[in-house]
């Protein structure tokens, strides 16, 4: 049952690192994109619900607050994280953004009142060590540049993110919040299609049901459903095998290949999101 729940959790995390690429591939504005992702994404989770009978409704009042604005912070965490990978590469929007459990460690101690741990500077100095070396020069001109600061945005919003989910877990099951979150999304975002009035041809609407179906939902189930049988710290430190998982996408599937200096900060940002994983 552990070797399943491993490689449940693994085929997740590859999932994560393959939605990446649809940044590329469909040739829409990040926000559709999103758009599509969450529409595909709610109406998958919603049947799940369906399925196993789960409650859906939760309580009035300060849940649905936070519900509300977890589909805030999911919709900008989404379009800066294509946005940052539609500007440079796959790989500076993937290592941009797995800064995120740094900032985790220094935002939870001030939103959920914890102590915070001086050891936690000095690994992220390790990992904006590493955003400083992919920079080849800093312009907000420069594509790179442009990619990586989206890449940190995306970062930052995925860490109030986390740490919202996590409170609400404690009473709600993941794949509810899954569910509201990205339905809350769907409707902060269809006004955009509305405006933006994008041609959707089969082939992208195929690609952002893909996205949205087994690179969004199916990946959130497994990933919950692996933890079963894992420990949440297994499962963290599995999660940082994503940027990795999506570079070598990247590569064998767009001919992307990273230069040096990617490599190597790279590898500070990982090395620094595997320390934090371990710690936690």
């Amino acid at each position: 049952m552990t070797k399943r729940s491993l490689f449940e959790i693994h085929f997740a995390v590859l999932l994560f690192g393959l939605a990446g690429l649809f940044g590329k591939w469909i040739p829409l504005p990040s926000v559709i994109i999103v758009l599509g992702r969450v529409f595909f994404a709610s109406i998958s989770l919603g049947i799940f619900l369906l399925i196993t009978k789960e409650r859906i409704l939760a309580h009035f009042g300060k849940t649905y607050f936070l519900l509300g604005l977890l589909g805030v912070i999911l919709s900008f965490h989404w379009i800066s994280f294509f946005q940052s990978i539609k500007v440079s590469t796959v790989a500076i929007g993937l290592l941009s953004y797995s800064s995120f459990p740094i900032f985790t460690s220094f935002l939870e101690p001030l939103i959920l009142k914890e102590k915070f741990k001086l050891n936690y500077l000095f690994i992220s100095i390790i990992a904006f060590t590493g955003i400083f070396i992919i920079i080849p020069k800093f312009e907000i001109a420069d594509r790179i540049t442009q990619g990586v600061l989206w890449g940190l945005a995306s970062g930052l919003s995925f860490s109030f993110l986390s740490i919202i989910n996590r409170k609400l877990s404690q009473e709600y099951s993941s794949l509810i919040i899954a569910f509201f979150q990205d339905s809350i999304a769907t409707l902060l975002l269809f006004p955009a299609f509305l405006f933006l009035k994008p041609l959707i041809k089969l082939k992208i609407l195929f690609l952002l049901a893909i996205l949205g179906v087994f690179c969004t939902a199916l990946s959130h189930t497994l990933f919950i459903k692996g933890m079963k049988y894992i420990r949440a710290r297994s499962a963290s430190i599995i999660s940082t095998l994503e940027p990795i998982y999506g570079i070598i996408f990247a590569i064998l599937l767009l001919g992307e290949i990273p230069n040096f200096r990617t490599i190597i900060g790279g590898l500070f940002i990982i090395s620094s999101a595997f320390i934090v994983s371990i710690k936690k």
